[in-house]
């Protein structure tokens, strides 16, 4: 279990002697003294492209460790931490929606989905099938998922990262590609599962926002 990820001075190495410079100067992430996620609270990261919103999941997620500073999984540094540990936060505290999704395109929509549950055995069947229906994609399960719609895909992805336990829900613009009727459909499921386990959201944003009602915003 994570209750607390904590960045101090954490810094993307390719800002580095950047400090006094836009992304990094006016950055509410960047270089901060200490900054702290906290369950069960909601955040939106919002940035523009190319500040390194993208790279911050990845930071805690634990896929890159090219940054300088810290970050602290309750009050212990991460970078310590063996990939058996890793793979054990990544099954039962931390989940991660990429701004790429990374779906199987020749896959159908549920083999996506199973994939991953598979690993975790979070869902049954008929969960999954009516996560897709609350998605208007249940018609879609046996498709292969390079035949949809981005929006759909998006949609796809946001159902399989749900399909785990985690503290802490990393979503990188995840509603980038939906209108605004998905964006509230998508919005309403993420924060229902939060609740559900008094879990965080960390979520990014160019300018398409998620819509939850309750949040922290930090401009990157």
């Amino acid at each position: 279990m994570i209750n607390e990820i904590t960045l101090r001075r954490a810094l993307p190495r390719v800002f580095r002697g950047s400090e006094a410079e836009a992304p990094v100067k006016d950055s509410e992430v960047w270089l901060r003294p200490e900054l702290t996620f906290r369950r069960p609270e909601a955040y939106i990261i919002e940035a523009e492209s190319g500040t390194g919103k993208s790279s911050l999941c990845s930071y805690i997620y634990g896929a890159r460790t090219d940054y300088d500073g810290e970050i602290l999984f309750d009050g212990v540094s991460v970078r310590g931490f063996s990939i058996e540990k890793w793979c054990e936060l990544r099954r039962e505290a931390l989940a991660y929606l990429p701004q790429e999704m990374r779906l199987f395109a020749e896959l159908s929509v549920m083999d996506n989905i199973m994939v991953k549950n598979r690993l975790t055995d979070y869902r049954t069947e008929d969960q999954i099938l009516a996560m897709l229906e609350r998605m208007e994609l249940k018609h879609k399960a046996g498709e292969p998922a390079g035949r949809l719609s981005v929006g759909q895909q998006q949609r796809v992805a946001i159902v399989r990262a749900l399909c785990q336990p985690f503290d802490f829900l990393l979503v990188d613009e995840p509603v980038s590609h939906l209108d605004a009727r998905n964006n509230a459909t998508v919005a309403r499921m993420i924060a229902e599962e939060a609740r559900a386990r008094s879990a965080s959201v960390i979520a990014t944003s160019v300018g398409n926002k998620l819509t939850l009602s309750e949040y922290t915003l930090l401009h990157l």
